[in-house]
């Protein structure tokens, strides 16, 4: 029995080092260090160019999109939506956008997460990704655009059904109560 109690508290020892030792290395992420992470990983500049490329590829989506439901809409009219387009994105708050960020990053990264992951992104191979990636974001969304275009068309096409279907239907009634 004072063997098994023995036992007992020794595992119970152990298992309050470890937890200790794991509470001291999850110090949660400070503002700071979130910061530290956006600015070494050019979050600002990589938001910006990925808000450019996802409206490259939206407007060539679009246009394609609105020319062969609209027929009627002119060159001029696409390219005052254009305008519009690119005025929304100059006034995007990205700041704004990072600080809303930072409560998220610091619920699901510690301080030893963010640590790491400034460690890495300050190298040559991640300053690599970072640099690369906007192309490959790019280029998958090229890739992506024409399986997005068909499920675009797909669920337009099912809109716009729905709201032929619930239009017969309001216009049924009145017919009906006549009877």
């Amino acid at each position: 029995m004072k063997r098994s109690l023995k036992s007992l508290v020794l595992i119970f020892a152990i298992v309050s080092v470890a937890f200790g030792q794991q509470g001291a290395t999850t110090a949660a992420a400070t503002r700071e260090d979130i910061l530290k992470l956006f600015s070494v990983m050019h979050v600002h500049e990589q938001m910006k160019q990925v808000m450019d490329q996802v409206m490259k590829q939206m407007k060539a989506m679009s246009h394609e999109q609105i020319k062969r439901r609209h027929p009627e809409v002119t060159d001029d009219d696409i390219a005052q939506i254009d305008a519009a387009a690119v005025q929304m994105v100059k006034d995007m708050p990205y700041d704004g956008m990072l600080d809303d960020m930072i409560p998220v990053y610091q619920k699901h990264l510690s301080k030893s997460d963010v640590d790491a992951m400034v460690g890495f992104y300050s190298t040559p191979t991640g300053q690599k990704i970072l640099g690369e990636m906007p192309a490959i974001t790019a280029e998958g969304m090229q890739a992506m655009q024409p399986r997005m275009r068909k499920m675009m068309d797909e669920a337009t096409d099912r809109m716009e059904k729905m709201a032929r279907d619930q239009a017969e239907k309001k216009s049924a009634k009145p017919a009906d109560a006549a009877k």
